[in-house]
């Protein structure tokens, strides 16, 4: 489920959610890429939770032009491969004398299983009303 909402239309409380899992040729694929060939394929890999936050900033709240300035992540255990996991951003903030929104970022499972938590900062245009 997602809720897109124009940029001069954010609110505190809006948010966007993504539906990925990853395979395990994904994982492979990505250790390859990260030049770990014989790594372990049994969870996924921090910077790939990450990017799923990455899509919805960039996609969908605050969408096209957004640009990412800081991000913290805790990451509360492995997620599991194969497992759907659903990436969710929430504005908890919004500073349209700087163009910035706040945003909680969480990962779990379909079950609530928390995977990783944290926060991240953006600067995008016509914050507000």
């Amino acid at each position: 489920m997602s809720q897109t909402v124009s940029h001069k239309g954010m609110r505190v409380g809006d948010h966007a959610e993504t539906r990925h899992s990853y395979s395990p040729n994904d994982i492979a694929a990505f250790h390859a890429l990260a030049g770990e060939p014989g790594a372990a394929h049994d969870s996924v890999p921090e910077p790939l939770i990450g990017a799923l936050f990455s899509y919805l900033l960039g996609v969908d709240l605050p969408g096209f032009g957004t640009n990412y300035l800081k991000q913290e992540l805790q990451f509360e255990r492995p997620a599991p491969v194969g497992v759907p996991l659903i990436a969710r951003v929430e504005i908890t903030r919004l500073r349209p004398d700087k163009h910035l929104v706040d945003l909680a970022t969480t990962c779990r499972d379909e079950n609530g299983t928390v995977y990783c938590s944290g926060r991240a900062l953006v600067l995008a245009k016509d914050v507000g009303a």
